[in-house]
């Protein structure tokens, strides 16, 4: 039994959970997202929680259970709350600058790399900290892993993109090297 699949996902005031052909709609303040319902899974609305259950014992159903009540959590949460993935730009030199059609980023290179800008994604750039915010999870954190992929931050002095919370770990560069006798 899947310990994901079986609890209840509440739903907060102000959002509707629809049915609409194999899929669900969830409507909230921040928008509206449309989730796939998985083979073998079927959904029940029970006055503010959304509950999930199986048709079946096979392995890829007992999976898709779990994971789709974990993308209808996520849907509920995005259209409420929204999602960000905030990345730091450190190095001399590199800067990022909002365009009207995305971003503009200088990484030394010998051009400038533009990243259009998706729909549903939205960025903040504040010096060199930049915000993608959106209200799918799958996108944006699929949009800041391209974004970092571009400038990974190098061990020796950390110049490159990296999480807000991630820790990069250095290692020790050439040591100045005594006379050997």
């Amino acid at each position: 039994m899947s310990k994901i699949g079986k609890r209840p996902i509440h739903i907060p005031e102000g959002v509707a959970v629809e049915f609409a052909d194999k899929e669900v709609v969830v409507r909230g303040p921040k928008g509206e997202i449309r989730v796939p319902v998985l083979l073998g899974v079927e959904i029940s609305v029970e006055g503010k929680e959304i509950h999930c259950g199986i048709q079946g014992a096979r392995k890829q159903i007992r999976s898709n259970w779990g994971t789709l009540r974990s993308l209808l959590e996520n849907a509920v949460e995005g259209v409420t709350k929204g999602f960000q993935k905030t990345l730091i730009l450190e190095g001399v030199g590199f800067r990022i600058s909002k365009q009207p059609e995305g971003l503009q980023l200088l990484l030394g290179l010998s051009h400038p790399v533009l990243i259009q800008k998706k729909e549903g994604i939205e960025f903040e750039v504040e010096k060199n900290i930049l915000r993608v915010k959106g209200i799918h999870k799958e996108l944006v954190g699929e949009t800041a892993a391209k974004i970092r992929a571009l400038k990974k931050p190098e061990p020796y002095k950390g110049k490159g993109f990296r999480y807000e919370n991630e820790v990069i770990r250095r290692k020790a560069g050439k040591k100045a090297g005594g006379a050997v006798k």
